[in-house]
């Protein structure tokens, strides 16, 4: 306890008191504790404790306390805090989903040695197989860098990976994943436990390699089997089966009881076990690629020890969403031969470093149209980026029109109009009825084909969330015509989300939308919303008479629209006979002065809202007068959780586009 107290005093002589030093010492000597100890603390005490636990003590007092009714949130937001600033930590408001965060940061960073502050001042109590253990139990996504730290889940940290492979939901495929190379071996077994012995069914590629490509989705759902990769896998198959019945025959340093126990209980952390003399081979001791194989079953027959999970033939798992990152346009073209027969695929997402070429685009069309056609496919949520115009994005769902969520983002390389000989614009009566649910459109054009948009959203009465983002018209021209056709066709939209985009203009559509669709979310951001109305105060009054009309309505976002002074009318959301049912209010970026914080706090402790709201508060100049600040903070504390922060007002840039 001494030791204890003598370096808390050297980090913090001036803030050092009783209560800090005994929440130290508990930190410290927790291991020799009864959970009872800290239990029978009165509730206040054990909340003013949580922020000072490791995360392992965290994880292991949670179940206990969230059966008493008390919340860790508090001990993971801290770590979140520590770990990528405050900013990021206000992103996740719930215990569970601050806690996956932690862990899901923490494992990547411990686990592959990556360099971090936090991780360096916590090494003692993050670098050891308790933490490894706890975390693996929380974590859905695992990447896959190739490393000696990798290698370890093939010998002492088996028992990690068998955990792994019935927890891991979705696999990551690094730029650095190089399947010419010998030291990719362990990363090609990892994958193959986890995809096909275990759960994952979502893989997230970020190489751009056709070979590697083809090898990722063989035997795991398509029955194209690329021609390369065939002759690659059968070539090399029997000079490494022979090799490691070699190996077996000179003898191996196996304990089969060490690997039993460890199946057993694999809730618990196991002893490591031994494997093959051939796999604790370093890769310097392998003469080349001699007896290197790619294939998955030859591969498991390799690491694994006898009686392991491959035992007999190998299962080939079926992957059901598939996110290609950094897709050129030789991986797509592996794609779309791969595509027609793909018929477990659920979700697909496409993404390039720059626009992909028309051509791409219409062989991708054409492979989805064969899909749709075989009428097994599952395909209903579809991901591309980046096109080079609106009009591929129409031929794309009529080629899957399966699909029920599609995100589209795109950006003109050229100017003027584009030609498609083969596919002519259909007259929109002849289209037939979209079963889209989800529509995600983002835009970087100097002018946007509204007809597009609008014939989209009329197929699609089904929608119930819309995200537009970039919009630009002709001068002159107004976005109404997109607002009244969400009004009139779009009746079971409940979250819209509009973004960068004109609508100083629209304010009567805004007002009439709000009437006829029962909205639980929206968001109008950057949209320059009071630009152009005369009486600021008068027209915020409307919109928020309008919003309190809807009781479903429970987010509102009114980010970066330069609200400034008018930001008070807001209180007025929760006053009167019938408030605002809104739980979540976004007034980040509006330029807010402290002085005018304060006149809305105010006016809001007058107008209590129903339920505690969480109000985000971010990139506001609240440094200009800290006092007032703080003041305005303290007045919204009692019924508000605040989301502050990301401001310096020293940053000269930062004020000019405020006041652009």
């Amino acid at each position: 306890m001494r030791e204890t107290a003598h370096k808390t005093d050297q980090t913090n002589p001036k803030e050092i008191c009783l209560k800090q030093f005994c929440f130290h010492a508990v930190r410290e000597h927790f291991p020799s504790l009864s959970m009872e100890a800290v239990l029978d603390l009165p509730v206040p005490l054990i909340k003013e404790l949580l922020p000072h636990l490791t995360v392992c003590q965290l994880d292991e007092i949670q179940p206990e306390l969230n059966q008493r009714g008390i919340s860790t949130h508090s001990g993971w937001a801290t770590v979140l805090k520590d770990l990528c600033g405050p900013s990021r930590a206000a992103d996740f408001p719930t215990e569970e989903e601050a806690k996956h965060e932690v862990m899901r940061m923490l494992f990547t960073l411990v686990f592959h040695g990556f360099r971090n502050p936090f991780v360096n001042r916590n090494s003692l109590n993050l670098n050891t197989p308790s933490f490894m253990w706890s975390a693996a139990k929380c974590i859905k996504h695992f990447l896959l860098i190739t490393s000696l730290r990798l290698q370890s889940l093939t010998a002492e940290q088996r028992p990690l990976l068998n955990l792994l492979e019935k927890r891991i939901r979705s696999v990551g495929v690094p730029q650095s994943f190089d399947l010419s190379k010998s030291n990719t071996k362990p990363a090609l077994y990892v994958l193959h436990r986890l995809v096909d012995h275990g759960v994952a069914k979502e893989m997230v590629i970020d190489v751009d390699c056709p070979i590697t490509l083809a090898w990722l989705l063989h035997g795991r759902g398509s029955q194209y089997v690329n021609p390369k990769l065939k002759n690659l896998m059968h070539s090399k198959k029997e000079s490494c089966i022979s090799h490691a019945a070699s190996a077996s025959a000179d003898g191996a340093s196996y304990s089969p009881g060490l690997e039993t126990r460890a199946s057993k209980n694999e809730d618990e952390q196991a002893p490591p076990c031994k494997r093959f003399k051939l796999d604790s081979r370093t890769v310097e001791e392998e003469s080349g690629n001699t007896h290197f194989t790619v294939d998955p079953q030859v591969l498991c027959q390799t690491f694994t020890p006898c009686g392991g999970p491959s035992a007999g033939s190998c299962p080939w798992g079926q992957i059901d969403c598939l996110k290609i990152r950094h897709c050129g346009s030789h991986s797509l073209r592996e794609l779309t031969s791969a595509l027609p027969t793909f018929f477990c695929l659920r979700s697909l997402t496409l993404h390039s470093f720059s626009t992909f070429r028309d051509a791409d685009v219409l062989g991708l069309a054409r492979a989805l149209k064969q899909l749709s056609e075989s009428c097994r496919s599952s395909l209903t949520d579809l991901n591309i980026g980046v096109l080079p115009y609106t009009k591929l994005t129409e031929i794309l769902l009529d080629a899957s029109p399966k699909v029920t969520s599609l995100h589209v983002e795109i950006q003109s390389v050229a100017l003027g109009p584009h030609f498609l000989p083969h596919h002519p614009r259909i007259a929109e009566s002849d289209m037939s009825e979209l079963p889209l649910e989800k529509l995600t459109v983002k835009v970087a054009e100097l002018q946007t084909d509204l007809q597009f948009i609008t014939s989209v959203l009329r197929r699609s009465p089904q929608l119930n969330s819309v995200h537009i983002a970039g919009m630009r018209l002709p001068t002159g021209s107004s976005l109404s015509h997109l607002l009244t056709t969400l009004s009139e066709s779009n009746h079971n939209l409940r979250s819209l989300n509009l973004e960068d985009m004109k609508l100083s203009d629209c304010l009567p559509e805004i007002l009439n939308l709000l009437m006829h669709c029962k909205l639980e979310e929206l968001q109008c951001n950057d949209c320059r919303l009071l630009e152009r109305w005369s009486d600021k105060q008068e027209s915020l009054q409307q919109l928020v008479a309008a919003v309190k009309s809807v009781p479903s309505l429970h987010t509102l976002s009114l980010a970066q629209n330069r609200l400034a002074k008018n930001v008070s009318v807001l209180a007025e959301l929760f006053s009167g006979s019938s408030p605002s049912s809104v739980k979540r209010l976004d007034i980040s970026s509006n330029f807010i002065q402290p002085a005018e914080l304060l006149e809305f706090a105010e006016k809001l402790r007058t107008h209590r809202p129903l339920h505690r709201l969480t109000l985000d508060l971010r990139k506001n100049p609240g440094d200009r007068d800290p006092d007032t600040w703080n003041a305005a903070l303290n007045t919204l504390r009692p019924f508000c959780v605040l989301q502050v922060g990301g401001w310096k007002s020293t940053d000269t840039m930062v004020d000019h586009i405020s006041n652009m």
